[in-house]
């Protein structure tokens, strides 16, 4: 590991999160409360939260106004993944995308199928990418799947993506 990467994981991450619900209200957000919570523990900045209804337009507003801030390192979002009618974050936030991570879904549905939900995990849509230099997480909303998704595949390497989106800014 370099010099700059070490150092780079010890920096704490500013990261926003989007709760996507037509239902949930801030004292009821558990998923919600189970990113800030495991970010907060894992030594970083939980700079914004919101909840939004699943409306693309919503959707969009929140993430944009995230986008355009280049304090913020990445953005996990909780909601709306699923395959019904009124699940459209994925179409919402995908066009998005600089770049897609398809490993973080495709490891997503391993880990969920092998520690937790079986062959059910087929209907996840869960995925991740880059939106210039920050780092977005797009996870389902149950708190069991988001505390999975935080605790094997987030947390272990957001640094490292996020490294990897700002190196050449040092360089």
């Amino acid at each position: 590991m370099s010099h700059l990467e070490e150092l780079d994981r010890e920096r704490s991450l500013s990261v926003c999160v989007l709760t996507i619900s037509d239902t949930r209200i801030p004292e009821e957000d558990t998923s919600g409360m189970v990113i800030r919570r495991k970010l907060e523990e894992a030594g970083h900045l939980v700079a914004e939260t919101r909840i939004c209804r699943d409306d693309p337009h919503q959707i969009a507003a929140a993430l944009v106004h995230w986008f355009e801030n280049d304090d913020i390192d990445g953005i996990i979002t909780t909601g709306g993944t699923g395959i019904s009618h009124r699940d459209v974050t994925i179409e919402t936030v995908s066009p998005f995308f600089t770049k897609t991570l398809d490993g973080f879904g495709e490891l997503f549905r391993y880990v969920s199928y092998t520690e937790d939900v079986g062959s059910k995990a087929l209907l996840s849509r869960a995925t991740a990418g880059t939106v210039q230099n920050q780092a977005v997480f797009v996870l389902p909303g149950s708190s069991k799947a988001v505390a999975l998704a935080m605790e094997k595949l987030i947390l272990p390497e957001i640094h490292h993506i996020v490294h990897e989106l700002k190196k050449h800014l040092t360089e």
